[in-house]
């Protein structure tokens, strides 16, 4: 999490508090740095955000993004 965070350009803290839920509006600006960290498309973001069928898997982040949050 921690170069997760830093790669994208936010604190630690921030990531733990958008990912707890403790920021419930992150700006949008924070959502797509750390989703092109992760190697996700902000399509694919969105329609997580908007799917209404709650058993829906989460987009699958790159082999990289997985390692990155592995560290």
């Amino acid at each position: 999490m921690l170069l997760t965070a830093l790669d994208a350009g936010v604190s630690p803290e921030t990531l733990r508090k958008i990912e707890s839920g403790r920021i419930a509006t992150p700006a949008f600006p924070t959502i797509a740095a750390i989703a092109d960290v992760l190697g996700l498309s902000l399509d694919a973001v969105w329609s997580e955000i908007n799917t209404s069928d709650d058993s829906a898997e989460l987009p699958r982040p790159t082999a990289t993004a997985r390692q990155r949050l592995a560290s």
